[in-house]
């Protein structure tokens, strides 16, 4: 993709100087925002708002959402660290090799279906620009049984886990709008080297380095909570869980 030099000061970021950045341009296909369906799971009433739609046109950017989505359940879902969810077309055609069969933008429960920048590689605290929004790399998506009811298949939920593969959620930190098309520009890159597939490798597999999280100070105060309560406790299975899909 074409790259474009960042100059100095292009983000005035607390704590630390800003830097040249050099922003590899990636894009958005598809933007994508659905409400909350109504189902039943295990002969129970269900609710999620997993299955999104692409829209045309300019989506506004704002609060915690895009305009026109929702989660149904904001205690697992949603809030400003969760504010958009962007997974990778590459990380989709990956899949369709592993399954047999063909992906549809928003298929995994995303609001921006993306091209040509590593998502699972950004860096935790990772500014991008798109249309005329800011949005920061916040945390991985953490799957959970809606990902194998999206995808008709409760064994999904185990193969997403192990690939290592979980997108990225964005936190806003300038409104804007998006659309079809867009660039993604990286404003910024943090001083650290922990990226979204590792705190996600952390948290299914590593917990032994759990006290890596820590040290990122852009990190959502559930994951802080999770990494700490599992440092004190020195259980593989012990921090409360900071949050699903």
């Amino acid at each position: 993709m074409e790259t474009v030099p960042v100059p100095a000061g292009t983000l005035d970021l607390p704590g630390r100087e800003a830097k040249t950045v050099e922003a590899s341009l990636g894009k958005v296909l598809s933007v994508s925002v659905g409400g909350a369906r109504e189902f039943e799971y295990n002969g129970r009433p269900a609710r999620s708002a997993i299955w999104k739609t692409p829209v045309s046109g300019r989506v506004a950017v704002r609060g915690v959402n895009l305009a026109g989505d929702d989660q149904a359940d904001r205690l697992a879902h949603g809030g400003p660290d969760k504010a958009v969810y962007a997974y990778a077309v590459e990380d989709a055609r990956w899949w369709e090799q592993e399954v047999g069969r063909p992906f549809a933008y928003a298929e995994f429960g995303e609001n921006l279906t993306t091209e040509g920048i590593d998502v699972n590689g950004a860096l935790v605290g990772e500014r991008w620009a798109i249309g005329s929004a800011i949005l920061e790399v916040s945390e991985p998506r953490v799957p959970c049984w809606r990902l194998g009811v999206r995808m008709n298949d409760p064994a999904f939920l185990r193969r997403f886990t192990a690939a290592l593969r979980p997108g990225a959620y964005l936190r806003i930190v300038s409104e804007g709008d998006v659309g079809e098309e867009d660039a993604i520009r990286i404003l910024d890159r943090p001083g650290h080297d922990l990226t979204i597939r590792d705190v996600f490798r952390i948290y299914t597999r590593d917990r032994k380095e759990s006290a890596r999280l820590l040290t990122i100070p852009r990190l959502s105060q559930a994951w802080r909570r999770w990494a700490e309560d599992t440092l004190r406790s020195r259980s593989a299975k012990s921090g409360a869980d900071p949050g699903c899909c």
